[in-house]
């Protein structure tokens, strides 16, 4: 047994993992609530100006999906939730089974700043990224998007201000690793969809052919508010 596999067992051992619905002891998501979460069986097509698709695995309505995604960006921070909400998205393209082929693009997470990156210690695009990856075998870009402006949360703010909140905030470290490359931004919740566009703006600026969105779920303007999943 490696070094992980031990730190893991005696994690679960002295930490065992509960599910963050019912309490029941053994994963974040037990099997009685995962069947709760509306998984789309179907792709909902999804264009904007600078996106040609956008896949996502559930609406955000469900408060099992809003408990999921909020344990994993605020306070206290649940980093392995990671794995499970990869999991939603994997099991939506399964469900979904539409052949997409993916092995010619490029993974790059939507990035956060500094400040945010050093408060939460993670960030949660890339940490959803990493398992994408691993799963659609294709790389996974880190540093090349970079955040370069602190901003307002998004959650706190208007679908108007969001775009304004955006301005001047992303920036392409490296073009010639965007140059020509079929690129897929993965991101936990698209709501207005401010976020994921601005940054395939700067992307399509750097010349990247062609730009896709993954996200775990999709919400209705002014869903994603923390306090809803009260």
């Amino acid at each position: 047994m490696g070094i992980n596999q031990i730190k893991a067992f005696l994690l679960d051992i002295f930490f065992p993992k509960i599910c963050l619905n019912c309490q029941r002891e053994g994963d974040y998501l037990c099997p009685d609530c995962l069947s709760t979460l509306e998984i789309l069986n179907f792709h909902q097509k999804h264009s904007t100006r600078n996106l040609t698709d956008l896949y996502f695995a559930l609406p955000y309505q469900n408060i099992n999906t809003k408990r999921l995604i909020q344990k994993f960006k605020y306070q206290p921070f649940i980093r392995e939730l990671a794995k499970t909400l990869a999991s939603l998205i994997i099991a939506h393209f399964q469900l979904s089974d539409n052949g997409e082929n993916f092995s010619d693009f490029t993974l790059i997470p939507v990035p956060l700043g500094k400040k945010r990156l050093r408060w939460r210690g993670f960030n949660q695009a890339e940490e959803i990224g990493k398992k994408l990856s691993l799963y659609f075998k294709m790389p996974l870009l880190r540093g090349a998007l970079i955040k370069i402006k602190e901003t307002q949360p998004q959650v706190e703010l208007a679908a108007e201000a969001r775009k304004e909140n955006l301005n001047g905030v992303f920036s392409v470290k490296n073009k010639e690793a965007i140059a020509n490359k079929k690129i897929i931004l993965v991101d936990d919740v698209y709501t207005t969809g401010s976020t994921m566009e601005e940054c395939a703006r700067i992307l399509k600026k750097a010349r990247a052919k062609e730009i896709i969105g993954i996200v775990v779920a999709r919400a209705k303007p002014e869903e994603d508010y923390f306090q809803n999943a009260n």
